[in-house]
């Protein structure tokens, strides 16, 4: 799978998921739920044990899964999850070091930015997208719109405080995708393999996002 890609991958779905579990097993349920439920994009933070591991197992079966690392604050990790099959780089700050690996590797690379100034230093970095974290923090939608308007050339993510009632409005606001984490894959769900739950909410926020565009 090319960078262009997993750009348009993960452009088109608009959602990006974080997957942050206390177990590999829980982890590799997680994503390969998110992937039959027709959201082919997963973030494996590194504060989950084996990420790595669990990455080279995702896209070794899964050649069209979007799996990327998430979390990587430095080189050395990034280069593991890179050599591991990751697809994409992210993490909650900007950190230029792994932007830079990121761009040398030839993946894509999210780094996570709040102020204008780190996301206008994120895109000339290098970044394919910024994540905006944490959007709900500073002002929800009416923060990413205040982004947006100024810097519309940079694709932006809103992650942070995204849910069933903010999601709508986030991508009316401009953002290109939604990070979500356990409000699409809640605990007792992955750790009780809920698998109809999981599809059920995948569905509920792969609408929103299709309204959204459509309105």
């Amino acid at each position: 799978m090319t960078r262009e890609e997993v750009k348009q991958i993960i452009a088109h779905i608009g959602i990006f998921p974080a997957i942050r579990v206390g177990d590999p097993a829980d982890a590799l349920y997680a994503a390969e739920t998110l992937y039959a439920a027709g959201i082919p994009v997963a973030e494996i933070t590194m504060t989950t044990p084996g990420a790595v591991d669990v990455i080279a197992e995702l896209t070794k079966r899964f050649p069209d899964f979007a799996v990327g690392a998430g979390t990587v604050l430095d080189t050395a990790t990034a280069e593991r999850c890179v050599d591991a099959g990751a697809r994409f780089l992210t993490s909650t700050g900007l950190v230029f070091d792994v932007v830079e690996q990121g761009v040398k590797s030839q993946v894509v690379v999210v780094p996570g930015a709040l102020t204008p100034s780190e996301v206008i230093a994120a895109w000339r970095a290098g970044a394919d997208f910024v994540k905006i974290f944490p959007a709900a923090a500073v002002g929800g939608d009416l923060y990413i719109r205040s982004l947006q308007l100024p810097l519309p050339h940079i694709p932006l993510i809103a992650a942070g405080g995204v849910n069933q009632q903010t999601a709508m409005g986030f991508i009316l606001a401009g953002a290109c995708a939604l990070g979500v984490g356990m409000e699409l894959l809640p605990r007792e769900a992955v750790l009780h393999r809920q698998s109809q739950r999981i599809h059920g909410l995948a569905r509920r926020f792969l609408g929103f996002v299709r309204e959204a565009r459509a309105s």
